[in-house]
């Protein structure tokens, strides 16, 4: 019996040994599509490396740190094929030992990140604010206590046995408290706080701060509160703590002229002025302060701050740029628009005022604007008129991305510009000559009569029919200053032929 015992027992430590051996490979790949791991040899995927030993003893598992170059990140104990399959550059060794993954302090705005400069890069680019990239702050604690001390709250201190407070920053606190020992910093809490017990309390005042939109309250002491909201005169807890702008009245709008509410915003096309009743309509409920609209009045039509729009100048055509390429939102004849010494013209609305910006002389720059969910954008571009008459199919002639040409039915000049050029007409020597002949068109008929009968067109008798010296003018004046038309101011010009 103790023979057989014995027996049982050695086969079953020679059992546990065959398993153990039967889960000894390190998988390159494993058929479940994991990369490096310790399995039995036919659960490793064909076609990849195998080998019967542990994945860290192999030099393709190898454990390493991998770089990503492009996003500024190492991950350490990172197999070697699994970086190479992500695209990083994988070394074998720590992280600390390699020179693109030591850590710094990545100070972006308010925020802070220990980080590597490349990815201190990385987060500027992606929040397209400036860095300060600091080496000599070592440690992670460090790096966002920096940050910490720019925080604002108030600092309660004694002065003239009096307790009072500044709104001021942690950093500008803890200076005071090297002085005085019995300063004390309150983070996020306003000056105005009852639980400060201090001699700074709520007013009526406001004020306009150098840098931001929007108007601000200002307790007893001078100190800048929360964002002006006439319903939270009385309010202790919005005299309490700081609140964000996002939690502030009406946030996302403009606010413009708005008597109780200053959260202004610049970009929606307000800013915090001092109240004129000249120019401001509405008086605010309290304080001195209003959110000064922006936007600007022109010919009897509103636009909001940052507009811009192209003008409908004398002679000239408005174009609007959309899906199809350019087109003329003017419903005037040709004879009407792009007229001799006429030229496009770009406005802006910007601060209340609108400002006039000239496009190229000659039209060779036009004005295009489109519209965006309301929003006019307007600029000056090239006017690509130049290789029109040259294009001998319609197709070609009215390819946008390559010229501002159209297609017309006349036989002598069957492509011509969209929006016709200025010359130097007055010239005699120069270009306007020979492209206006481009467009000039003789029409010989010829009549005949038999014995006893009268006349009768024979020959080019359309030249006869209504209309036909309308639209050979037409296509005249498209090309340029040429043709029969009075200039911009109305005047005739110097020819008096029939």
């Amino acid at each position: 019996m103790k023979n057989k015992l014995l027996i049982t027992i050695i086969l079953g430590i020679f059992l546990v040994g065959l398993v153990s051996a039967a889960a000894s490979y390190c998988c390159e790949r494993t058929n479940e599509g994991a990369w490096c791991q310790n399995s039995p040899e036919e659960n490793c995927a064909d076609s990849f490396r195998k080998a019967p030993t542990s994945c860290e003893s192999t030099s393709y598992c190898k454990l390493g740190t991998c770089i990503d170059s492009k996003e500024g990140t190492c991950m350490e104990n990172t197999p070697q094929k699994i970086c190479e399959e992500e695209e990083g550059v994988w070394k074998d060794g720590d992280a600390e030992d390699i020179a693109q993954c030591q850590l710094g302090c990545c100070l972006i705005g308010d925020q802070a990140a220990f980080v590597t400069q490349t990815r201190c890069k990385r987060l500027s680019a992606l929040y397209g604010i400036g860095i300060n990239y600091r080496t000599d702050i070592g440690s992670e604690i460090q790096c966002i206590a920096s940050v910490i001390s720019d925080v604002k709250g108030a600092c309660v201190f004694e002065k003239e046995f009096e307790t009072t407070c500044l709104f001021i920053t942690k950093n500008e606190c803890d200076k005071m408290n090297a002085a005085d020992s019995g300063t004390k910093f309150y983070q996020d809490i306003l000056c105005s706080s009852e639980s400060l017990v201090t001699n700074c309390g709520p007013s009526e005042k406001t004020t306009c701060v150098d840098g931001r939109d929007e108007i601000y309250f200002l307790d007893t002491c001078g100190n800048l509160a929360n964002i002006y909201d006439a319903s939270k005169i009385k309010d202790k807890n919005y005299w309490s703590e700081i609140k964000r702008k996002d939690e502030s009245c009406d946030y996302g709008k403009s606010n413009a002229n708005s008597a109780t509410c200053g959260n202004c915003d610049y970009f929606l096309g307000s800013t915090c002025r001092n109240y004129d009743r000249t120019e401001d309509k509405k008086k605010p409920s309290f304080g001195g302060n209003i959110c000064r609209d922006l936007s600007c009045t022109y010919e009897g039509k509103k636009y909001n701050h940052g507009e811009t729009w192209c003008a409908e100048a004398e002679g000239t055509s408005k174009i609007m740029f959309g899906e199809n390429g350019i087109s003329s939102k003017s419903g005037e004849d040709a004879e009407k628009i792009n007229l001799p010494g006429s030229r496009y013209f770009r406005l802006v609305c910007y601060n209340g005022d609108v400002s006039v910006e000239s496009c190229a002389d000659f039209r060779q720059e036009i004005c295009i604007e489109s519209d965006i969910d309301g929003f006019s954008t307007a600029a000056c571009r090239v006017n690509k008129w130049q290789d029109c008459a040259s294009q001998t199919d319609e197709d070609d002639c009215e390819n946008t991305d390559k010229r501002d040409c159209k297609w017309v039915g006349s036989e002598k000049v069957k492509c011509i510009p969209l929006n016709a050029p200025g010359f130097d007409f007055w010239e005699t020597e120069g270009e306007a000559v020979d492209l206006c002949e481009e467009a000039s068109e003789q029409c010989i008929i010829t009549y005949e009569k038999s014995l006893g009968g009268s006349w009768k067109c024979a020959d080019n008798c359309k030249c006869l029919e209504q209309g036909w010296e309308a639209e050979m003018n037409d296509i005249c004046i498209s090309i340029g200053d040429c043709g029969i038309k009075k200039n911009y101011l109305g005047f005739e010009g110097y020819n008096d032929w029939d």
